[in-house]
This record gives C-alpha cells, sequence and structure tokens, in this order.
C-alpha cells in the first residue's frame, strides 16, 4: 500500500451556483479522498477533499454548499458567507478560489463570481457543462473573459463527459498563490457622482479602520448601502466587528444613517443597488457578437413563448396535474410487461434452486426466504425505473423550477414557501434527498413545516405496496375508454397524501410559533432539451441507490422473517400460526381487525417499519413458507386465493387492498428517513412527533375508509 502524499500547506475553495454541476466537479478532482462532516452547530454538510496535484504532492478542496450571492438568503448561503468573511477578518484564508459556472448562463452565474473576486485571492473560473454548448457561441471566449474579469484562469470542462479535468488540475497547479492581476480602478463598477461621493464614507471606513482592500472596501460600501439596517449584512459576522472595537460598530451605525439621508429621495431603490451594478458590469463583460446576440434573443422569445402556456396563471396548474396524471398512469400501464418478465425470472431462479439443491434446511432458506423475499420486492423494480425517468426529465428540462414559481402563491397562503415545491416534488422519489432539500428554505418555520409534511408524499418505496394490492384487487377495467381503473387508483393514493400534507401545512403553520417569513427570489433555469446520458444516469444512481440500501434491509428481514415462520418446525400450511412470526401476529391481530388487517398483514406492518417495500417481502415470505410445493409463489395469486380458515371465504377484498394502500398513504415507516429529520433539526423531538402523528393518522383513515365501506356495503 503506498504511503499518502504530503499535503501542501495551501488550500483551495470550490464554490458556485446551486446546480452548476460544482459536486461532480468535486468527485473527479478528489476521487474517493473525501470527508463529509457538518459544520460545527448546524446540519449542512461540509465536503473535504484531497486532490492529488503531483506524484509527490496533494493538496485539500473544501467544496462549500451552492449559493447564489454573500448575501444570505438560505441556511447554506449563510455557511457560506460565514466562511469567506471570515478570510477578511483574520481566519486563515485559501490559496485559490475555483468558480463553478454554468456556461450556458453566464449571466446569471458570474453574480457570485464577481463577488468572489472582490477578495483579492486568484479565482479560476470552471466554464462547466460545455457539453451542451459549442464554445464559439458563448457570448465571450474564455481568454477574452479571463482577461475582462481579471480572473487566474477560464477553464472549459465538462464534469459529466470528465472532459477538461486535466486542464483544470494543470491550472489549479499553475495558479496557486498566483498574484491578483491589479487594477487600475479601485472598483470596477461604474459608481459615479452623486452616488459616489455619498458612500465614499463607508468606503473610507473599511479601509482605514477595518483595513479591507481598496476593491472590497468598495464592495462593502456598495453592499450595505442598500441596508435600512447596516447590522443585518453583519449578522454572522458581527463578532468581528466586536472584538475589533465597540466604537466601530457605533461609527459605522452613524455613516451608514448620514450615508441613507445624503442619499433620500435622489435613488429609487437602494435595496437593488448592487444587484444593478453588478449586472451592468456583467453586462458589460459580456459583450456579444450581433449574430450571437440575435440567436440569444430568439431563444429567450421562445422561452418566453414556452412560459406564457405552461406557468399560466389559471391553465398552467392543470397542465401540471395532467402531467403528473399521465406519469402516474404510465408507471402502472408500462410496466406491466417488464414486471411479468422479471416475476418469471424470478421464479424460475427460484424452482431451479429448488430443483438443483438436496432437501435441506439451506435450500429453503435460499427459496423462500432470500429469492422469495428479494425478488418479490425487485417484480417492482420497472415501476420505480419509470418513475425516477420521468422525474428526471422534468427536473433536466427546466420544467421543476416553473412549477415552483406557479405554486409559490399557493404555498405561502398554506404557510410554505415557493422552494418547498421542488424538495416536495422529490419526495415522490424519496424523502431523504427531499429532507436535505429543504435547506435552500430560509425561514426555520416553513422548512420545518417542509419536513413535518415531506413524508406523506408517496415515495418509490410505497410503489410496490401499491402496486401489489391494485395488480391483486383492482380490476383492469376502463372508463369512458381511456381511463385506466388500476393507474387511477395510483394517482389517487398520490393524491390523497399530497392534500393531506397541504392541509397539514397550514395547521401546522398556525400550531408552530417560531417567528420568521421569507420571500421568494428564484432562479428560472433556461429550457433545456434533456440530455438522455444525464437523465439514464440519474436514474442508474437513484435505482441503484434503492438496490444497495434498500435491498440489504430486505434480505436481512426476509432471512429472519424466514426463520421465525419456519420455526418451530411445521408439517403442513396450516400449522404455520403456531410458527413464532404467527405468534406475534396473532397477538397484535386484535388492534388491527378493526382495519381488515390479520395476522399477515400485522407481521408485514411492523416489518415495514424498517423500510416500506419491506411489507412486499414480508408477505412473499410468509406464503413461501406456507406454500408445500417449494416453489416459489406469485404473490398477486396467492393474495387472491387466500382463504379465511373460519368462514371459508377470501381472506382479503378489495376493500382490505384500499384500506392498506390508505394506511400506508400515512403511516411512518422508514427509519432512515426520520434519522435525516433527526439530523436536520437536531432534535429528536420532530422526528418522535412525525412517528406518532403519521402512524395515528394512518390508523385512523384506515378505520374510516374499511369500516365506511363496510357500512355502505362494499367488500
Amino acid at each position: 500500500m503506498k504511503p499518502p502524499l504530503p499535503l501542501l500547506k495551501e488550500w483551495i475553495v470550490l464554490a458556485g451556483n446551486p446546480n452548476t454541476g460544482k459536486t461532480a466537479i468535486f468527485n473527479l478532482l478528489t476521487g474517493l479522498h473525501q470527508k463529509v462532516s457538518n459544520y460545527p452547530g448546524i446540519t449542512v454538510e461540509r465536503k473535504l477533499g484531497t486532490m492529488n496535484l503531483t506524484d509527490e504532492k496533494s493538496i485539500h478542496i473544501l467544496d462549500l454548499p451552492g449559493s447564489y450571492s454573500l448575501t444570505p438568503e438560505s441556511f447554506d448561503e449563510h455557511v457560506v458567507s460565514d466562511e469567506i468573511f471570515s478570510w477578511i477578518h483574520g481566519e486563515e484564508k485559501p490559496s485559490l478560489i475555483l468558480s463553478v459556472v454554468d456556461a450556458e448562463n453566464l449571466y446569471r452565474n458570474l453574480y457570485l463570481t464577481s463577488q468572489l473576486l472582490d477578495f483579492g485571492i486568484p479565482v479560476v473560473i470552471v466554464l462547466n457543462m460545455m457539453d451542451r454548448i459549442r464554445e464559439d457561441t458563448l457570448p465571450v471566449l474564455p481568454e477574452q473573459l479571463k482577461e475582462r474579469l481579471g480572473a487566474a484562469d477560464v477553464v472549459p470542462v465538462s464534469a459529466l463527459e470528465n472532459q477538461g479535468i486535466d486542464r483544470l488540475k494543470d491550472s489549479i497547479s499553475t495558479n496557486l498563490n498566483s498574484p491578483v492581476k491589479p487594477n487600475d480602478n479601485d472598483i470596477p463598477f461604474e459608481v459615479t457622482g452623486i452616488l459616489r461621493l455619498a458612500i465614499r464614507p463607508l468606503f473610507q471606513f473599511f479601509k482605514e479602520k477595518m483595513k479591507y482592500t481598496p476593491r472590497f472596501a468598495w464592495a462593502q460600501a456598495i453592499r450595505i448601502t442598500g441596508r435600512k439596517n447596516v447590522m443585518t449584512l453583519y449578522k454572522t459576522s458581527a463578532k468581528h466587528l466586536e472584538s475589533s472595537n465597540e466604537e466601530h460598530i457605533k461609527e459605522l451605525t452613524q455613516i451608514h444613517f448620514n450615508v441613507l439621508q445624503s442619499l433620500n429621495g435622489d435613488t429609487p431603490d437602494l435595496s437593488t443597488l448592487e444587484p444593478q451594478l453588478r449586472y451592468r458590469w456583467i453586462d458589460g463583460i459580456l459583450m456579444k457578437k450581433d449574430e450571437v446576440q440575435s440567436a440569444s434573443l430568439s431563444r429567450k422569445s421562445k422561452s418566453e413563448n414556452v412560459d406564457r402556456i405552461l406557468t399560466h396563471r389559471f391553465g398552467g396548474p392543470f397542465i401540471f396535474i395532467g402531467l403528473l396524471y399521465l406519469i402516474f398512469q404510465s408507471v402502472f400501464s408500462w410496466a406491466v410487461v417488464p414486471m411479468d418478465w422479471v416475476n418469471n425470472v424470478v421464479t424460475k431462479f427460484g424452482n431451479w434452486v429448488n430443483s438443483v439443491m438436496p432437501e435441506h434446511v439451506i435450500r429453503d432458506l435460499m427459496v423462500e426466504g432470500v429469492i422469495g423475499g428479494v425478488g418479490a420486492v425487485l417484480v417492482f423494480m420497472p415501476q420505480i425505473i419509470i418513475l425516477v425517468f420521468f422525474l428526471a426529465l422534468l427536473e433536466d428540462s427546466g420544467y421543476m423550477a416553473r412549477i415552483a414559481f406557479m405554486l409559490d402563491r399557493v404555498m405561502s397562503k398554506l404557510g410554505l414557501h415557493g422552494r418547498s415545491v421542488l424538495p416536495l416534488m422529490t419526495g415522490y422519489a424519496c424523502a431523504i434527498p427531499g429532507i436535505m432539500a429543504t435547506r435552500t428554505i430560509d425561514s426555520w418555520k416553513e422548512r420545518l413545516v417542509t419536513i413535518l409534511i415531506l413524508p406523506l408524499m408517496s415515495c418509490s418505496a410505497r410503489l410496490p405496496v401499491y402496486a401489489l394490492m391494485i395488480g391483486a384487487f383492482i380490476p383492469p377495467v376502463r372508463f369512458f375508454g381511456i381511463i385506466d381503473a388500476q393507474g387511477l387508483t395510483m394517482v389517487v393514493m398520490y393524491f390523497l397524501g399530497t392534500v393531506t400534507a397541504l392541509i397539514l401545512a397550514v395547521i401546522f403553520s398556525r400550531w408552530i410559533k417560531v417567528e420568521g417569513k421569507s420571500t421568494f427570489i428564484m432562479e428560472m433555469p433556461p429550457y433545456r432539451v434533456p440530455l438522455m446520458r444525464s437523465v439514464f444516469r440519474q436514474v442508474y444512481l437513484r435505482v441503484k441507490q434503492f438496490v444497495t440500501d434498500a435491498g440489504k434491509i430486505i434480505l436481512v428481514i426476509s432471512v429472519i422473517l424466514w426463520v421465525l415462520a419456519s420455526f418451530p418446525e411445521i408439517d403442513n400450511s396450516q400449522n404455520i400460526k403456531t410458527s413464532y412470526a404467527g405468534k406475534i401476529g396473532k397477538v397484535i391481530e386484535p388492534v388491527i381487525r378493526p382495519l381488515g388487517f390479520d395476522w399477515k398483514i400485522g407481521i408485514s406492518l411492523l416489518t415495514s417499519f424498517a423500510a416500506r417495500e419491506v411489507m412486499v417481502s414480508t408477505l412473499a415470505t410468509i406464503y413461501n413458507v406456507e406454500s408445500d410445493d417449494g416453489n416459489v409463489v406469485k404473490l398477486t395469486d396467492a393474495l387472491q386465493q387466500d382463504k379465511n380458515p373460519e368462514t371459508g371465504k377470501p381472506a382479503y377484498t378489495v376493500l382490505t387492498g384500499i384500506s392498506i394502500m390508505v394506511f400506508f398513504v400515512f403511516a411512518a415507516q422508514c427509519m432512515a428517513t426520520f434519522a435525516v429529520v433527526r439530523r436536520e433539526t437536531n432534535t429528536w423531538k420532530w422526528p418522535l412527533f412525525m412517528i406518532f402523528y403519521m402512524t395515528g393518522l394512518a390508523y385512523v383513515m384506515s378505520f374510516i375508509v374499511y369500516q365506511g365501506g363496510l357500512l355502505i356495503g362494499v367488500g
């Protein structure tokens, strides 16, 4: 084993807007040499990696959370602002900043880059996503951009294609501690006349009292001029002022007051002063050729025309609802053939193992426990793949941001935030990344409400349960020739969870007494034709995560359950009730009988608290143990054919299947989710609250559905 390379004292920082591919760049530079922890006192991840510069030297890279600017609006942006401003106030500063920008959205991304350039630290601009465009279509060529910005270098790369990374590594080695190109003008922005004269006292204060460089002093003077309360900008770095001198705070406050008085009535909106100046400067940097300008305007016009339809005040939400219906309809209807194929493969494999292995307890474990349990969940993988595929298409096309924009007004009335939409949509795939995505919501109250309702969004782990019950109990009939009953049932389950989540959002927002209301400012990315490579990669990673993470849980529980269902040893199928699993099921059966559930469903509910999809493998294991032919059973057939030994009637009905699905819509069954909630809220109070309120809600709603159905003669 080779010894680790010696680390240089220098270190570098990776910064950029969200969704610019910054994490992908970080992974390519550091490989597996990464350490992920949390910033002290908060739950935002701190990613530190090591990059090999040469065969003899390596260097640390700190990957900052995605941020739109150094004027923080979210938890992640506060972290970035704290980290960067600490360099000015005496903390060890990096030798180089890598500013990752989306080559297709230079205008928006260069805002943060312009702020990073103010610090007097060499900046290498990483033009990512070059696989989407040609270099000659950029508004300004990389060399010109480097010259106009005064950056250390501009490196075009494609993280997706792993192109330009070697060139980037060479640039890092070359520009470590390279001198920053001097600027003849202390301030790169056009600040003249009354404005320049008015804010000059602020500039003098930062330059002389705080010992800032001239450029950074001007930047700070401009930044705080637009603030009504000067200390709002310094709420995260006030300690630096206080440690310097209490008189500095008083002096700065007074100077700031005088500046606002002198500008009263002369400048229409000081709150947008910094963005106005910086974007005007960026406009000058990105001077385009006439033909490129025309093409850009044409693309913009087309994008606006599309937005007039997709984001229409009234029509847009209906388009979104219709799109969701088509997705969930497709999830069920398109997956029929591949599901049958997977089921046949699992069945034949289990039967083959049963025929070639000698009769032994190990054979029974393999066929009934491992193959029967895990295989029962694998059958539903086609549906998960289709759902994740459509969500990746929506995200890659730029439509996801439009959904947040459209629903912001509705969300605000419900006590949520426009930024809550994206975490909630992510929750359809998995609640865990959705909960982590709430970090972009700057109001703690709105973030907490979003976290509390997010597990009610039907994730892909519920999909096997829905699909099993629908396949077993909902007949494949059509209404009006186009609406499939099975697909409609799937949509209703998703709709039920979503509507309940929104109702609870109203209740929680009034119940939770936490101050704070945020504004909603969101970048609208350009519409893009989704890159199928990127889409398929997202599908692959999410499916891989499902198989590896959930698969381990399913395998372990299937083995444990097989042991519980097989011992004490049984001679025939009826005696499974006398096994350990049967005895446990019989204990809890009286509690769940009002919901239409028997002991088999009860055992499945218990195991599903580890992970929702485990219910399917649990039922499969029970029925495989019950089967006396030693072959792998088809679970839908087993549920349909199961009889109540006392009445001789079907053990499960359509009403039972609906009751089970309703229970799973609301139930708190995913320990990994609650572990993440514990980490994000930094307390056990809220995850425990979620477990109790969701389990109670699931029981009540399932009770109403089943007992109500019996009253009206259903089932």
